[in-house]
């Protein structure tokens, strides 16, 4: 994975989404590349097409905020993506990792969830896999082969498009929310191992990272078709956990008295009266 010009990278992607009609800009035969053309790009940012051409090629690497916000506005960014472009414009110092350092949930953290018995409840790590979870939270994602990685259970799993009615959000969800967790670490070797083997394994996912999609992940509402107990609607929060960086907690819970509130009921007492090996498998909590 290319580390050395991420600006670059991002801005070339996100311009070849943008439709120029939309811009109003002439669309005819003679236009042979997707999305808009750089000198496009400079002219709606008001910046020279030369200045432009360097962002792109690495040859310049710190725009101000002023161009920044410009570019953004003329490559008709999200919020998320914005934040995501100022960040690339202003990376801080690398990251020391220490090679083989796995990814710890605190004692406290577990605690605190399996105190929610009624409400599911997951950490989830830099790269989306789930590094803990309460009984419910383990159950509501239990009995498939990538419960414990969000990413390959979307993108590999071979029941994935039966277990999330809305796949396609889905999948373009968590693809963003990968790139938005990973941040500035494009060399971090789980990211590298993720995105190596999805990439080759899954060409949804392949078309997916190509667009630099960014999506934060903090809230929404998600559908689920569960093998024991049928279909729910859940509302998530997701929390950044402040003493583990990259970390994130998400709390699932369904509208009262709703039929996903009884099925969500349901699976916790399957959940008590089952084994983990037949609810699914279950992921250790390090201490």
């Amino acid at each position: 994975m290319d580390s050395e010009n991420l600006i670059g990278q991002f801005l070339r992607a996100r311009r070849e989404l943008v439709d120029p009609a939309e811009l109003g800009l002439a669309v005819g035969p003679r236009r042979r590349v997707a999305g808009l053309r750089r000198e496009e790009v400079a002219l709606l940012a008001g910046v020279s097409t030369d200045y432009y051409v360097r962002l792109e090629q690495g040859r310049e690497r710190n725009p101000s905020a002023q161009v920044v916000d410009a570019l953004a506005r003329a490559l008709q960014l999200d919020d998320d993506a914005v934040t995501h472009l100022h960040e690339l414009a202003r990376p801080g110092p690398a990251r020391r990792r220490r090679t083989g350092q796995r990814e710890r949930v605190s004692r406290q953290l577990a605690q605190l969830m399996d105190a929610w018995p009624q409400t599911p409840a997951l950490v989830l790590g830099r790269c989306l896999t789930v590094l803990a979870g309460n009984p419910l939270g383990k159950a509501l994602f239990g009995g498939h082969p990538h419960s414990d990685d969000l990413v390959r259970l979307v993108f590999l799993d071979a029941e994935a498009r039966e277990f999330y009615p809305d796949w396609e959000s889905v999948a373009a969800n968590t693809v963003g929310g990968l790139r938005s967790a990973a941040g500035l670490d494009p060399d971090d070797p789980l990211l590298i191992e993720t995105v190596g083997e999805l990439s080759v394994k899954s060409p949804e996912f392949r078309q997916l990272w190509a667009r630099h999609d960014i999506r934060q992940k903090t809230n929404g509402t998600k559908r689920f078709h569960h093998r024991l107990v049928g279909d729910l609607t859940l509302h998530y929060e997701s929390l950044t956990v402040n003493s583990a960086a990259g970390q994130q907690l998400v709390v699932y819970q369904a509208d009262p008295g709703s039929p996903s509130e009884e099925a969500l009921a349901l699976l916790g007492s399957l959940t008590t009266a089952e084994s983990p090996r037949e609810i699914g498998k279950r992921i250790p909590t390090e201490n």
